[in-house]
């Protein structure tokens, strides 16, 4: 009994947790958003004062993260370094530093060591046993947010991939029209929305802060290293060194962006009867020969036993 209260205690403050989360979400974000933008050197109409003085109930939390994750920083250097900030680029989290993000992994490691050891100590398994499930939960505990991590970078790098053929398309109309390329990446801000349109915002922010415009899209290929990315940037690199018409390269741009768009499509459709495969084995063939194979059994050990 009194491990189920101590169970419950902690399943009612999560929820609790998480409610609140949920209601102060959208003002969070906002916040967040703009403070984004406010590092990048962005900032207009004495927004960014107001900030600060706003209570962010992460704060604490995160304070506490970065203390705990200080030590794990300074440990953490060269190439692994390098690769936890660019996974923090490609998730989108500009402003998150190394040191937070370990000591997030500290406290769900930790956190999940504890309710383990409650739930443990009560248990009549082996002591082997128990050690062993401790020490699986504590290693995927401590791997799991990292695993969070590459999947939404993954993703979010995904979606800027499906936007961008939309902004080619976009740019080939407007640089047609007449207007110059700073002016369509401009344009194209108002238009295109979601990771590619933060990524482009932050290119224009740069612009506006004196930043050629070649050094913001090699800052937004960094921030966001994707294939069509990589094409998109260096194509536009290449065709100025070169002297070729903007009108040229992104007409180019736009027709390999189809082809490429076309074969992810069909790639995605080859894969997709060996995703079938795995639940019509386990989940709907063994349905089914239940169902079709109970009565014949049962009337066959009837036949045999009478």
């Amino acid at each position: 009994m009194t491990m189920l209260a101590i169970v419950s205690v902690l399943l009612v403050g999560a929820a609790i947790v998480l409610a609140a989360r949920a209601v102060a979400l959208p003002r969070i974000d906002a916040v967040r958003r703009l403070r984004e933008i406010a590092s990048y050197g962005f900032a207009g109409d004495g927004m960014v004062p107001e900030i600060d003085q706003e209570p962010d109930p992460l704060r604490p939390l995160e304070r506490w993260a970065q203390g705990l994750g200080a030590p794990l920083a300074r440990r953490l250097q060269g190439r692994k370094a390098e690769e936890l900030t660019r996974q923090l680029r490609a998730a989108g989290l500009y402003t998150t530093p190394i040191d937070v993000v370990l000591g997030y992994r500290v406290l769900f490691a930790g956190s999940v060591v504890a309710v383990l050891a409650l739930l443990l100590a009560t248990s009549a398994l082996a002591v082997p046993i128990k050690v062993l499930i401790a020490v699986y939960c504590l290693v995927l505990a401590w791997y799991l947010p990292l695993v969070l991590l590459r999947r939404r970078g993954r993703l979010r790098l995904a979606e800027v991939d499906r936007q961008l053929p939309d902004l080619i398309e976009l740019l080939v109309v407007t640089l047609e029209a007449g207007l110059g390329f700073s002016s369509s990446l401009r344009m194209a801000t108002s238009r295109i929305t979601g990771a590619l349109g933060d990524e482009l915002r932050l290119a224009v922010q740069e612009q506006d802060l004196g930043v050629d415009v070649r050094d913001s899209l090699h800052n937004m290929l960094t921030r966001a290293d994707s294939p069509a990315m990589r094409s998109f940037v260096r194509g536009i690199d290449q065709g100025q060194s070169m002297g070729v018409s903007i009108g040229t390269i992104m007409r180019n741009l736009a027709r390999e962006m189809r082809k490429r768009r076309r074969a992810s499509v069909e790639e995605r459709a080859q894969k997709a009867p060996v995703k079938m495969l795995f639940p019509l084995v386990f989940l709907i063939f063994p349905a089914l020969f239940l169902v079709l194979g109970y009565p014949v059994v049962r009337s066959l050990s009837h036949a045999f036993g009478g």
